[in-house]
């Protein structure tokens, strides 16, 4: 039984994949680049999309600042060369995400999807390598091909007349559902999984938010959907940073058992 149970992560991502696949292509919505907020101040067009950005570069500052010097410490060493490219995709997703909101096309979007994606494949590995007790370094070289690939995937299906977002969409759902499953089979300690599944849970809603840009933006006026989902995706990525941080600055005599 144990044992089934271990298959059930890789059983699941190909059940994904061959849902996505059944599917068929999926393209980017019509009118993908009209967005809610049109505010210019201070001479920054798409003002709040732009500067919100900034959370994620602060997130990834913290997390290297604060892990890089303690990547060999037991309780994150197996997991680190994930949750190093995580902090590097989460730092080039706030240059890449402010760029593209400066003048929002599908060139530019190349350069927010992309960190996403390495952001994204990242933390699979990074979770991966702590539940495993592996060193996460060639899955994290894998994933980030992958990411790069599923991006360019996309570019170049969309310059054909038939975008296909499957492969960069399949990235962004597998840690939604892998994370919570590894640590639950893993019996991962339940700090970690309360806090990645209030992150994973923060980035579902944050991806709400960004469907419905202009919806929120007539409901609250103050801000759009759009940078709502930036802001929450930052609390997110800001709740697997501290507990991070928090795994190897606290004592181990200190530590209270799962």
């Amino acid at each position: 039984m144990k044992s089934l149970r271990r298959h059930l992560p890789l059983l699941v991502a190909v059940l994904l994949a061959g849902a996505a696949l059944f599917h068929g292509p999926i393209a980017q919505p019509p009118g993908y680049h009209d967005f809610a907020d049109q505010d210019v101040v201070f001479g920054i067009p798409h003002f709040a999309d732009v500067i919100s950005n900034l959370g994620f570069a602060l997130a990834a500052l913290w997390g290297w600042t604060r892990l890089a010097p303690a990547s060999r410490h037991a309780d994150i060493r197996p997991g680190w060369a994930g949750y190093r490219l995580f902090l590097i995709g989460l730092f080039l997703t706030a240059l890449g995400s402010s760029g593209y909101h400066l003048a929002p096309d599908n060139a530019s979007l190349v350069w927010d999807r992309l960190p996403i994606a390495v952001a994204c494949g990242g933390l699979l590995a990074g979770v991966w390598g702590d539940v495993h007790r592996a060193e996460s370094g060639k899955l994290a070289g894998w994933l980030a091909l992958i990411a790069i690939a599923s991006v360019a995937w996309w570019y170049f299906t969309e310059l054909s007349g038939q975008g296909d977002l499957r492969p960069y969409l399949l990235l962004q759902g597998l840690p939604i559902l892998l994370i919570p499953l590894w640590q639950w089979i893993y019996k991962a300690p339940a700090a970690d999984r309360l806090a990645f599944g209030a992150a994973l849970a923060l980035y579902v809603v944050a991806k709400i938010a960004e469907l419905n840009d202009h919806e929120i933006a007539a409901a609250l006026g103050a801000v759009t959907g759009h940078t709502l989902k930036h802001l929450l995706a930052t609390a997110a990525a800001g709740l697997i940073v501290a507990r991070l941080v928090r795994r190897v600055h606290v004592p181990r005599t200190a530590r209270q058992p799962a």
